[in-house]
This record gives structure tokens, sequence and C-alpha cells, in this order.
């Protein structure tokens, strides 16, 4: 009697070898094989031809194998894509039924069309198979490999597609090396026969590279005729540095320079080439804005990004900005040719109920940034400071020659406490009273230096019932020049003034003490000279005279002159000529009247004059 074993032993054997020739790759013949490929790619609007090998594998699902594969829209189309190595896999219920219906495609080191209207008919006929609620397509679709053909900007392309045929649902990943960055993609919970028929899809994308993020999570339909989808729900954007990912990614923004660290989120919604913003929240830097917005891609003979944006801020500090506009008054040459950061158009508003300027913090703050072709304008349109308002504006517009660039400033003090804004700049209160001024100024050059020397305009200050603190100049009159030692002296030493004011006319770079003065009730004093901005030197002279009921006789001439930040004050004797002494009544002036370092003159400043 035969063993049970035998019959097992046997069937297991079989089964073994079955499966060793199922899972070996059998060639064939190309042509046969290459027809029966292309039969199955009809009905997708592609045309397939083959000149390499071709093989066949039966298990675990039969597929087909073929070798330097050119894929085209249709028979007479342009070329789709021309790869190595494409396998095709069968839907078995398919096969049994005598149809060649594919289940998955694999496409390795492609060389795909970079002409977007190349695919339009073979999207186009895919598209009407999905509405028609035909049930064979392909599950998956493979490409690794890839790259566009006649080089260009992607590479490394590697793309994964699954639609199963039990869900409604399709899923996408995908990495590629954009510019030398790696990149990676994922696109989840999209339906496309929902897309295909017009009906609204949710969908899930996300894009991460090394320097930043994109995360969008909403719905997704396909405006009638030809167009980009049409997407609304919340998206996150996140990058370390905003001038790298956008050179990155190939497009510009204005004033995307001077960003750095940027993130935005919020609900969107898109509509052809344009991104609103109904609820918007930035991040820039360590500032932090709130409000609504929009993105517009505009058309013309260069297509330029259109951006518009109200934001509010409970703090916004701005002396990042402040630090770059710093950069028109630095003594060595820098380029203010406006094309980098012109590169699109902005209509920007903010607010914010405490901002920082510089070293100055100011309250309920209103400002607008303007950017137009060539042309930027910056207007602090309100703010609160130290009691009074402050208001200014700055244009800048290329010239004729796009490196030039035409400045205008103007602005204005209403009412500041001038002893807490000295406060501000980290200074002694030496002078107090409410300050009040004017300034009007412009120049034209293509770097700073140039700007500089060119500039001309007028600016003027003026104190009403003031005092300078720390310093008597009555006494300093009687003593000759001479100041009271002791800190008891300068602790209560003042002088009261009624007006204190400064006019100064600029040309060329060197402004001229127009009108300078103080009277007070016991001493008044004049001043007249000239201040050079290129060299950064002050060189001026002035008078200071006792009042009645005081002795009028009695009074001083002095000078201040040499660099900003090493100043030094001499008295001169009665009828002084244009020639100054070598020295005479020479005098450090105490702690109080030194200018704070802010203004640029150091804590070495040996005079002050109002």
């Amino acid at each position: 009697m035969m063993s049970p074993r035998r019959p097992i032993l046997a069937f297991a054997l079989a089964s073994l070898i079955l499966a060793g020739l199922g899972l070996r790759d059998w060639p064939v013949d190309g042509g046969r094989a290459m027809i029966f490929a292309d039969r199955a790619l009809t009905d997708f609007g592609v045309a397939l031809t083959a000149e390499g090998p071709a093989k066949l594998r039966l298990l675990p699902l039969p597929r087909l194998a073929l070798g330097g594969v050119r894929i085209a829209a249709g028979p007479a189309g342009p070329a789709l894509a021309e790869a190595d190595r494409l396998v095709v896999e069968f839907d078995p219920r398919g096969l049994l039924a005598g149809r060649a219906t594919i289940g998955g495609l694999r496409v390795e080191g492609a060389r795909l069309s970079p002409d977007a209207g190349a695919w339009s008919q073979p999207l186009a006929r895919l598209a009407q198979r999905v509405r028609s609620g035909a049930t064979e397509r392909p599950r998956w679709i493979a490409l690794t490999g890839a790259r566009f053909a006649g080089g260009g900007d992607a590479g490394d392309i590697e793309v994964e597609l699954d639609w199963p045929f039990w869900s409604a649902s399709a899923e996408a990943r995908a990495s590629l090396t954009w510019r030398g960055v790696p990149a990676r993609i994922a696109l989840t919970h999209l339906r496309p026969t929902d897309i295909a028929q017009g009906r609204r899809s949710p969908f899930t994308a996300q894009m991460t590279w090394p320097g930043g993020s994109l995360a969008a999570d909403g719905t997704a339909a396909m405006p009638e005729g030809a167009g980009l989808p049409a997407l609304a729900g919340q998206a996150r954007f996140e990058t370390r540095s905003l001038p790298e990912t956008l050179a990155w990614i190939g497009r510009d923004a204005p004033l995307s320079l001077l960003a750095g660290a940027f993130s935005l989120a919020g609900s969107f919604e898109t509509a052809d080439r344009s991104v609103s913003w109904p609820s918007l929240r930035v991040g820039l830097g360590d500032n932090v804005l709130e409000g609504a917005g929009a993105v517009t891609l505009v058309s013309g003979t260069a297509t330029r990004l259109s951006v518009q944006a109200t934001l509010a801020a409970e703090t916004l500090n701005l002396a990042p900005l402040m630090g770059d506009l710093a950069r028109l008054l630095d003594p060595e040459p820098t380029p203010l040719a406006l094309a980098p950061l012109t590169g699109g158009d902005l209509d920007l508003r903010l607010s914010a109920a405490e901002g920082q300027i510089g070293p100055v913090q100011v309250q309920d703050l209103a400002a607008s940034v303007l950017v137009r072709d060539a042309a930027i304008e910056i207007a602090l349109n309100r703010a609160r400071l130290q009691d009074g308002t402050l208001k200014a504006r700055l244009t800048l517009e290329s010239g004729a020659d796009p490196a030039d660039t035409e400045m205008r400033v103007q602005g204005s003090l209403d009412r500041v406490d001038l002893g807490s804004l000295l406060g501000e700049f980290g200074t002694a209160r030496w002078m107090v009273g409410p300050l009040q001024g004017q300034f009007s100024l412009e120049s034209n050059a293509r770097d700073s230096a140039g700007l500089l020397a060119h500039l001309g305009g007028r600016a003027s200050l003026a104190v009403e019932g003031g005092a300078i603190a720390g310093l008597d100049l009555a006494d300093v009159v009687h003593r000759n020049g001479a100041i009271a030692a002791g800190a008891l002296a300068r602790r209560n030493g003042r002088t009261a003034f009624d007006r204190a004011a400064v006019t100064l006319r600029f040309s060329d770079g060197i402004g001229e003490i127009a009108e300078c003065g103080l009277r007070g009730p016991s001493v008044g004093a004049t001043l007249y000279g000239q201040v050079s901005l290129p060299e950064r030197r002050l060189r001026a002279r002035g008078d200071l005279t006792l009042r009645v009921p005081a002795d009028p006789s009695r009074g001083l001439l002095f000078e201040v002159s040499g660099p900003w930040d090493a100043l030094n004050a001499q008295t001169l004797p009665r009828g002084e000529g244009a020639e100054l002494p070598s020295r005479s009544g020479e005098t450090m002036l105490s702690d109080p009247l030194k200018l704070p370092a802010a203004l640029g003159l150091t804590g070495n400043a040996r005079a002050y004059a109002p």
C-alpha cells in the first residue's frame, strides 16, 4: 500500500517547480509582446513602441517587461517619454476574459517630455474614462530614475501612484532633486472620480525640503474648461530663509531680500492665477502678524508676483528693517540699485499697538509699504512717540540708469518728550522739553557714499519751554568758560530756556547751519557753521551771552570742530578772526551734555552747542 506521504511530497515538489518557473523571466517575441501591451494602452490615448528585449513573468501576477520603450500621445502624436524599461502588470481577471487589462505600470529610466501640451490628450482621455465610470484602469503607476528630456532643473524623479479598485481615494508620493535640492511630495485622500465629474474632492498635500515645508488640507475641484484646480482649505508654509526658497523655486517677490525666517498659515482659496487668504497669520523673524491678504501672478512682458495684505500685531519689531535702511547712510559704498528688491508688486498695510523702531519704542503705529516696478515707498503714517507724534515717508525710485536711485525722505515730530527720547537712545537726559521738527531731504546716487555726497534739503528742530540739565550756562559765562567742579554742581546745574532751535540747509551733503540759537531768561546763545555728512565732521562757531538783568557785556565766543566721534570744543578770545588759535580756554563738557552713541558720537565728544 502506497504511503500518503508520497503524493503530498510529489505535490509539494511540483508546486515548487511551478513556482520556480513562474517566478522566472522568460524571453518572448518582442514584436508580439509590444502589440499586446500597446493594445492595452490604446484606451488611455497613448501608443507604445519598443525596440529592446521582452520578458514575461507569470507569478505572483502576470507581467511583461519591455526594453527601449517610446510612449507617445497616440500613433501620430508627440513623444511623452522614452524609457530604458517598461514593466506592465496585467489584471488576471482580464486575462481570464481574454482581454489585456492593465493592473499596474512601472517606467524605469524615463526621459519625460517637458511640453505640457503634449500631455493634454492622454490626460483628457483618462478623465473621460473616469467620468464614464469605467473600472478598468491601472491600480498603481510607478516612475523611477526619471528626468526631463533636454536637461532642466528636475532630476532623480521617483513617483508612486496608488488607486486600489476597492477605494474611491488615490494617493501619490514623489521625490525629486530640484536645482540640486532634494524634495519630497505626498498627496492623499484625493478622489479622482469626483474631480473628473466636476465635484469637489478632499485632499491632503505636503511638501518638504531641507529649508522648509508646505502643507495644505482642504478641497479641490477642476474649473470648467482648461485651468488650474480651484483649491480651498487650510495651508501652512515655513522656511528658514525666504530669499533662498524663492531663488530655489525660480520666483521673485518684492522686498524678499530683506526677509529671513518666514512662515505663513491660515485659510485660503485659489482662483485661476491668484490665492486669497481671508484669514492669515504671518511670522517674519520675531514678529507675528494677523490679517488678510492675496497673491496674484500678473501677466505682462514678464510675469510678476503681486501681493496685497493688511496685517496687525500687538508688538512689531522694525529694527531689522531700520538696519537695512541705515545702510543708506553707510560711508562705505553700498549699491543702491532697486531691481533686486522690486521683483514684484506689494501693497502692505501694517498696524501695531506697540512698535520698536531701532532703539526707539512707539505706540499706536500705522504704516504702509508700496512696491512697484523700480519704486519703493515706506510710510510711517502715524506713531505715538513719547507723548508726541511721529510721521515719515521714504520714497526710492530708479533713475534713467537702473543702477541710480533717487531718494526722497520727509517727516515731522510734534511735541515729543525730548528727555524721554534721549533715554530711549541710552544716554543721559541732558535736555528736556517738548520737541518738534520737520525734515525734507532728497538725493540721487548709485551707492550710499554718493547718496550722502549729493544730499540736499532742509531740516529743523525746536524745543519750547525746555531746559538743559546738569549745566548752568550763566555760571559758565561767569567762570569764563570753565565748568564748576564736583558732582553736586553738575547735579544742581540747570539752564532753563524759552526756545532752542536749529535749522540746517543741505546741499551736496554739506549742512549749513542757517539758524541755531537758544534764548532763556538768563542766557542766550547762537551758533553758525557747517556739518559735512560725507566726511562726518562738524565745524561751527558761536557765542554765549548773559541777558538782562545780568551783565549783557559778559559773554563767550567758542568753536566746536572735528570728526563726529571726537568733537573738540574751545573758547575764543574776543575779536578772534577767521583763523582759530591753537589753544584758548579749552574745556571738557560734563557727561550730561555728551551726545548719545546712537547718534554717531562717542562719550569722548568734547562739546555740545545747542
